[in-house]
Order: structure tokens, then C-alpha cells, then sequence
């Protein structure tokens, strides 16, 4: 179903709010996208990091009211919601979890669902429309995400039913690993840096912004550094049960060589997010879960990694 019109409730994630007279000054200090390239009309990917580079939670941001909305993997954001409060105790900055508040969408072609509520359809990915409290955001071709007040959550769903047929969030997550859109998950928490998910091709990463939490490492490793592991597609023609984080090997290594970071069955067979040592790709001699596990062959994403456009944001 993931190339074809649905919709589907996006239960594995939670809204993380900071709101306040400060919000943006602190969230600039501590996420790699620029707080300052969004408004009503554009919201982001992004990620927060250790100092040493490696990303706490990755999410979608976007200002809403009086402060920003951060949409990441649900089981990532008590600890997220903990730490950054130590951070905001000398600011006018106000953090809570307000994943109750928000009814969420994914919705894979289609227009006349979103024309149905009001909406006009968002352009390239980032762009957002809003209409009578609705937030559509574009997320990648032929997807959006819609943003609904949980008091008219019920009455949004009767509209997209009757526009759309409901899917799941395998067909959902499909479509993000065929973006090439990696996401910080429990299991991966603290183990990647954002460019081995891609993320500064996605616009997630600004290296124009200044000083946040992290920074030095990631710009070091943009303008300095050689990437010895990154994320690739994959796919195995087999179903068998795939989760973040689980071990790629490599027979002609003899070890690990990288980790899943998402998954979806295809019907006949599975697609992966992962990030693997680009040598081991190159011998093209990958195995899922152990040396001698199913065969794992690599596919094209849909962009290509390009250093001078990275830098420019």
C-alpha cells in the first residue's frame, strides 16, 4: 500500500513543547537546525546531540503558538523532556509533554483528503499550510503529515476515512525509508552523529547557524572529516523480523559492520534505513543479524549526498 493513496494514525511518535518568550533563543542553542529558518509557512527536520556529536532524538520541528513542537519517537521523549529542563532553568522557556494535545496523520496521496478539510496541498518538503487549526506539512513526494487539536481529532479521521482507505504504520514507515529519512529510535539513542543518517541531505543540519550543543564535532566532520559510515537503503528479499538497531555483518569483515536504523515489510520482503561501513558496502557482501543471516542488497535513494549544497544552509 505504500505507493498508493492512504492514511494512517503516526502512534509511534510524541510531541515534545517548548513554548515561552525564549523558546527559540534556547532551542538555537541546543538543535542542529536553524530555529530561525522557520515560520507558519516552513517547518524542519532536526536533531539534538551530545557534545560529542552523537544524536540524543531526531524529530520534526515547527512553531505553533507561543513556541515550537518537536515530533520524535515516543520512547525518546521523557528522556529528552528531563534533560533539556536542565538546561532551561535561566530561561523563559517552559517545557511539557504534549503529545495528548495532538492527533497525528500520515497521509500518502492525498490531495482530495486535505482539499476536503480545507487545506490547501504543501508543496516541497517542509512546506506547511493551516487552516482553522489544522497543520499539513509536506514530508516528502506524495507525502504529508496532518496536525490535527485533539478536540477535533474525531471528526478528522471520519473525513480522511471517507476520502482515503486506512493503512498501518508499516505502509507509512515504507515510504519514509524510501525518502531515505532516518530517525533517532530508542535502540540507536546516542549511537549515530547526524550526517550518518543523512541528515544535513535532508536539510536537518544548519552549519551557518552558530554554537549549539554538538556543533563542534559535526561541522568538523563536515568541512574536515572523511564519513567511514553512512546510511544506505537495503533490502532483503525474505520477511523476517527487522528493529532498529539490529547488527549488519559482514562475512568478508568477519564483524558487525553496521546497524539497522528502520524497517518495513514490502509483502514479499523487507526495506531498511541503515547505516553500514561504506567498505563493507562497496564489497557488497552484507547479512542481516549474523555472518551467515539472509542477504541484504543495496538501492538507490532518492537524493545524493553533495557537501557544497549542505553547507550553504
Amino acid at each position: 500500500m505504500a505507493d498508493s493513496a492512504f492514511f494512517c494514525p503516526l502512534s509511534h511518535e510524541g510531541i515534545l513543547a517548548v513554548r515561552g518568550s525564549d523558546a527559540g533563543k534556547f532551542l538555537q542553542g541546543q538543535l542542529t537546525c536553524n530555529i530561525n529558518y522557520l515560520n507558519s509557512e516552513y517547518a524542519s527536520l532536526g536533531a539534538r546531540c551530545m557534545v560529542k556529536g552523537r544524536m540524543q532524538s531526531s524529530f520534526r520541528i515547527l512553531p505553533e503558538g507561543n513556541g515550537y513542537l518537536l515530533a520524535m519517537a515516543s520512547e525518546l521523549l521523557d528522556a529528552q523532556l528531563a534533560d533539556l529542563k536542565k538546561y532551561a532553568v535561566f530561561s523563559k522557556a517552559t517545557l511539557a509533554d504534549e503529545s495528548a494535545e495532538w492527533a497525528r496523520f500520515g497521509l500518502a496521496n492525498g490531495e482530495a483528503a486535505l482539499q476536503s478539510l480545507g487545506l490547501e496541498v504543501p508543496g516541497t518538503a517542509g512546506s506547511t499550510v493551516r487552516h482553522e487549526g489544522l497543520i499539513a506539512i509536506a514530508v516528502s513526494t506524495g507525502r504529508v503529515e496532518l496536525w490535527a487539536p485533539a478536540g477535533i481529532a474525531t471528526e478528522v479521521h471520519t473525513t480522511l476515512a471517507a476520502a482515503l482507505p486506512e493503512g498501518n504504520l508499516n505502509d507509512w514507515l515504507l515510504g519514509q525509508i524510501r525518502a531515505g529519512i532516518g530517525q533517532v529510535m530508542g535502540p540507536t539513542r546516542e549511537l549515530f552523529i547526524p550526517q550518518m543518517i543523512n541528515l544535513q541531505a535532508v536539510d536537518g543540519v544548519s552549519f551557518k547557524k552558530g554554537c549549539y550543543t554538538g556543533q563542534e564535532i559535526v561541522a568538523r566532520m563536515q568541512y574536515l572529516g572523511k564519513l567511514k559510515r553512512r546510511q544506505y537503503r537495503v533490502a532483503l528479499e525474505q520477511q523476517v523480523e527487522v528493529s532498529p538497531g539490529d547488527q549488519i555483518f559482514s562475512p568478508t569483515h568477519g564483524s558487525s559492520v553496521g546497524e539497522v536504523v528502520l524497517a518495513a515489510s514490502t509483502g514479499a520482503g523487507c526495506e531498511l534505513l541503515a547505516v553500514i561501513g561504506a567498505e563493507a558496502v562497496e564489497d557488497g557482501n552484507l547479512h542481516l543479524g549474523n555472518l551467515e543471516g539472509p542477504h541484504l542488497h543495496v538501492l538507490p535513494l532518492p537524493y545524493e549526498l553533495d557537501r557544497d549544497r549542505e553547507i550553504q544552509r
